[in-house]
């Protein structure tokens, strides 16, 4: 959980706008805005190097960053509220900062991590994940990195809701009980076959039933002669 603070100094920026993003992220810089707790948001910046110093430690995206602009003596403990990154390259686009106090509870997404090898992955079922993160309710300094769900007991055929996870100290889920976290399924060859199976038993039906049916003409016609 992210206990540590980590320090992030930034400058504040009074141009915006495309065009100056554009030359911030030529120059290596990446623009952001710092808002919460009822002060007016400030248009900051800060080198890519040194934010991805920063949410690259122990807590990742979840740290605590004591954000300092401009040199000044009293920072803002802040979290990571939203970022922005380039479709192709990757690059950190734009960053959002939410200014929090530590003895209140934040609203946030926290990555799930599954745990283990399914029993029905090695009888060759296919794992297909669900839902990839979990909102949460917690204190800022208790927020989960993430959340781990051991998968190993799963055959195939199971599944696993949010419902089945066991609750965290301190941590509340958001979710409905019911969202599908990660489900088993039979391999493709296998749904094929019996997709084929069930096919070649309709047919079947059908034959028997026009069997009967030009049995009971034939039985007319001849009747009729008769």
């Amino acid at each position: 959980m992210a206990a540590e603070r980590v320090k992030l100094e930034v400058r504040e920026r009074s141009e915006r706008g495309s065009a100056e993003g554009r030359r911030l992220r030529h120059a290596g810089l990446v623009p952001g805005v710092l808002y919460g707790r009822g002060t007016e948001a400030r248009a900051i910046v800060v080198s890519e190097g040194e934010l991805k110093r920063a949410l690259s430690g122990e807590h990742g995206s979840h740290a605590i960053l004591d954000v300092v602009i401009d040199g000044d003596k009293k920072g803002h403990s802040s979290i990571l509220k939203d970022y922005v990154r380039h479709p192709v390259r990757g690059d950190l686009l734009h960053f959002d900062l939410q200014i929090v106090r530590l003895d209140e509870v934040i609203q946030t997404p926290v990555a799930i991590a599954l745990i283990g090898e399914a029993v029905g992955a090695k009888a060759g079922g296919v794992v297909t994940s669900g839902a990839r993160e979990l909102r949460v309710e917690a204190l800022p300094t208790q927020v989960p990195d993430q959340i781990e769900v051991d998968i190993s007991a799963l055959e195939i055929g199971d599944s696993l809701h949010l419902s089945d996870v066991a609750a965290l100290e301190n941590v509340t889920f958001l979710d409905e009980p019911e969202l599908l976290l990660v489900s088993v399924t039979p391999p493709m060859r296998q749904i094929e076959e019996e997709v084929a199976e069930e096919g070649e038993e309709g047919e079947e039906g059908v034959e028997g039933a026009e069997g009967e049916a030009g049995g009971e003409e034939a039985g007319e016609s001849e009747a009729s002669s008769e």
